[in-house]
């Protein structure tokens, strides 16, 4: 389970110690302002990683990757750098956020928007046409940031996909299982899983009477419905997309409509939708993904909501996204709007886009929003004045006398090769008083005392932080008692 995943790296109370490395190497202040008159900054959109956030983004990032390799899948990783023409034309309207650069050595580049081209790249590069994988890497945007909703410029997406020829809806019925399952144990509040369809969407705008080269400008339109009142959506797709008031009065009597298998089997007897060959068949497939999330037993978290459009133009069947409800955040009175926390859908055509001969693979995948979750464990830690420990140091090797440094490296040595997590402080002889503390404000939880009796006698002296219990240990016996006392 992802709760045990987390668990196994709890974090521990542990005090920020005294930070100026940077005065020491002739940097900051005393070194004066930057040259030029320029500002010490990461760019807009973009952030550092203190280590106590770092340890937690860590621990996340492997519940997650846990959770993929639980369903099978294999790593892939792939270069932050795709051939700009790569990337062009494969998002839509999205695609003008994507980071171009310049002409570099004779190529014309960009950096990856997201995880998912690069991987159909990788399939037609290959000829691979059967496939599970998972890829855990940054991506950039020329977005404008809001990090308080963890949107950034530069972020992590995790990604789950199945590529493959496979009987219909299976694949995705596990997508959405995986979904489940990650925002379930991660234990961030009630939530909601959407499905739709782009063939029930082009469906309805066919029989609204929108010309086809206007589907995916408006079906652009519909997926701002999360964010927007229906007047403002529909002002837009007159104003802008150029539907006559009617059509888009009509297109709004389905996309509100949201529910459950009820409404897909009502759907069906839609008396003009029904007569839609693509409507149809994506209809007959959400019955059956229906059918299998109820013998996966989520069927109840899912809601079938004709307002779901994913802005981008890859997706060709069964499209979803999960949105949290009340994410639990008791400290503050106002709840976080962290929007999405997940999405993915269907792309069957996207990897014969980069096939000479245009063969298509056909695809399913889920992208888990990492950057909003950590937010949100972000704010959860903040209110709760809770400390991270940014280490995983098992013990400390300290001494009580002086002149008993090669005691401790040799001992310390001997730990690391068995595999203990280890640490000892860089002083000749330092105060034991000194070294217990460290051991206090780190979090270390065990510390093994080498003094001149124990050396005599063959023991080490094991003491528990919490507890300020100490017992004398056999020496071979050390690695032994130190990996029971540490057992989950």
């Amino acid at each position: 389970m992802l709760r045990a995943a987390l668990a196994a790296g709890r974090p521990l109370l542990a005090r920020p110690g005294p930070r100026g490395p940077l005065a020491r190497h002739g940097v900051g202040a005393s070194a004066g302002a930057p040259a030029g008159g320029w500002v010490l900054k990461t760019p807009k959109g973009t952030r550092d990683q203190s280590p106590a956030r770092a340890a937690l983004r860590d621990r996340l990032l492997a519940a997650v990757v846990a959770c993929f390799k639980r369903h099978g899948a294999a790593a892939i990783d792939t270069p932050v750098l795709e051939l700009r023409e790569t990337l062009l034309g494969k998002y839509g309207e999205e695609g003008k956020l994507i980071y171009e650069l310049q002409d570099q050595g004779g190529e014309l580049l960009a950096l990856r928007y997201d995880l998912t081209v690069p991987f159909a790249r990788y399939l037609a590069m290959n000829k691979i046409t059967n496939m599970k994988r998972y890829h855990v890497a940054k991506v950039y945007r020329r977005d404008n940031p809001a990090t308080s909703r963890g949107r950034y410029r530069e972020f992590y997406q995790c990604d789950f996909d199945i590529a493959g020829q496979f009987d219909p809806m299976i694949p995705d019925a596990e997508c959405l299982k995986i979904v489940h399952e990650v925002l379930s144990d991660l234990q961030l509040g009630d939530f909601l899983i959407k499905v739709n369809d782009r063939r029930i969407l082009n469906g309805v705008f066919a029989i609204c009477g929108i010309p086809e080269s206007k589907f995916l400008p408006t079906c652009s339109t519909v997926d701002k419905l999360d964010k927007m009142p229906w007047e403002e959506v529909r002002t837009e797709m007159i104003g802008e997309r150029g539907l006559l008031p009617e059509a888009a009065d009509r297109i709004g009597e389905y996309v509100r409509l949201h529910g459950g298998l009820d409404l897909v089997e009502r759907l069906l007897q839609d008396p003009k939708l029904s007569q839609n060959k693509l409507a149809k068949e994506g209809l007959g497939d959400l019955k059956l993904l229906f059918e299998y999330l109820a013998l996966f037993g989520i069927a109840g978290e899912i809601s079938f909501d004709l307002s779901l459009a994913r802005g981008l133009d890859y997706y060709t069947g069964v499209i979803f996204e999960a949105v949290l409800l009340q994410p639990e955040n008791d400290h503050v009175e106002e709840p976080m709007g962290v929007g999405s926390v997940a999405g993915g859908g269907r792309y069957d055509g996207l990897v014969g886009m980069f096939d000479p001969k245009g063969r298509k693979v056909p695809c399913v995948g889920v992208s888990i929003g990492i950057e909003r979750i950590f937010s949100i464990l972000e704010q959860r830690v903040k209110a709760s004045k809770e400390k991270i420990r940014p280490t995983e140091t098992q013990v400390l090797v300290a001494t009580p006398q002086k002149n008993l440094l090669a005691a401790r490296l040799k001992l310390i040595s001997e730990l690391w090769g068995a595999g203990v997590k280890a640490e000892m402080l860089y002083k000749k002889d330092p105060k034991l008083l000194k070294q217990l503390q460290y051991c206090e404000d780190t979090g270390i939880p065990l510390v093994a005392i080498v003094g001149e009796q124990e050396l005599k006698d063959g023991v080490v002296k094991l003491r528990d932080v919490a507890t300020r219990q100490e017992v004398d240990v056999p020496r071979e016996k050390l690695v032994e008692e130190i990996r029971r006392r540490l057992e989950p």
